[in-house]
């Protein structure tokens, strides 16, 4: 099977119709040709699975069909946010950047995909003002603990945070449990997800904002991951 196949199937499998696919494989060409893209899997038959289905696997949670508000923090590449604003094309999407040169590129992505229904800030999340969102999402940036922090300030009450995360880890979702009972947060669990036959150790964390964040958050840039709220 050829990327464009797997791509297809994973459509399929998502309820897409042919123009999203499309817009998912210019995604995926512009990340194959592109130098700059801040990403080592480049070659689409890799990307396809590794980007696009891990991506996509945050659709079968609860509360992310029915966002309407979404931020990818530390966007990167534009995974997950710019697969999940194809699926989603009612969603207002902003992919949240602070590196200038990535934040170049996801431009770049969203013109080259034509993805209408997303934007760049290119800002540190800590500094960034956008308020009562109803879904964060973000991949693989830092302990769950410190992604809470950066979430809970974003989200309106009842808006979710879904993180995506490898091997399950005790201390992390202590770590995780602790920093959201402090900032009006409450840990939904981890699911396993299996979103291509070579994944292994793949878990999405879902948090529920269930009360307003208390005044002092978010602190100052670099604060959560130096001093985190955990232990």
């Amino acid at each position: 099977m050829d990327w464009h196949e797997r791509l297809d199937d994973i459509c399929r499998g998502h309820g897409l119709d042919a123009d999203r696919c499309a817009q998912l494989g210019r995604l995926l060409e512009l990340v194959e040709r592109d130098d700059t893209a801040p990403t080592t899997v480049q070659a689409p038959a890799e990307a396809v699975d590794i980007h696009v289905a891990d991506s996509l696997a945050a659709l079968e949670l609860d509360g992310v069909r029915a966002a309407r508000s979404i931020a990818d923090v530390g966007a990167g590449a534009g995974f997950p946010g710019l697969p999940l604003a194809i699926a989603l094309p009612s969603a207002d999407t902003v992919l949240v950047e602070s590196a200038a040169r990535k934040c170049a590129f996801l431009e770049r992505a969203i013109q080259a995909a034509g993805v209408s229904n997303a934007r760049v800030a290119c800002a540190r999340v800590e500094e960034w003002p956008q308020r009562d969102l109803d879904l964060v999402c973000i991949r693989a940036v830092a302990p769950l603990a410190v992604l809470v922090e950066y979430a809970a300030p974003l989200l309106r009450v009842g808006g979710r945070l879904v993180a995506w995360k490898g091997r399950r880890d005790d201390d992390e979702e202590r770590g995780g449990a602790e920093a959201a009972a402090k900032l009006g947060m409450t840990p939904e669990g981890g699911v396993a997800v299996k979103p291509f036959a070579a994944a292994e150790h793949r878990n999405l964390y879902l948090y529920l904002k269930a009360s307003e964040t208390p005044d002092g958050y978010p602190r100052r840039p670099g604060m959560a991951r130096k001093r985190p709220l955990s232990g």
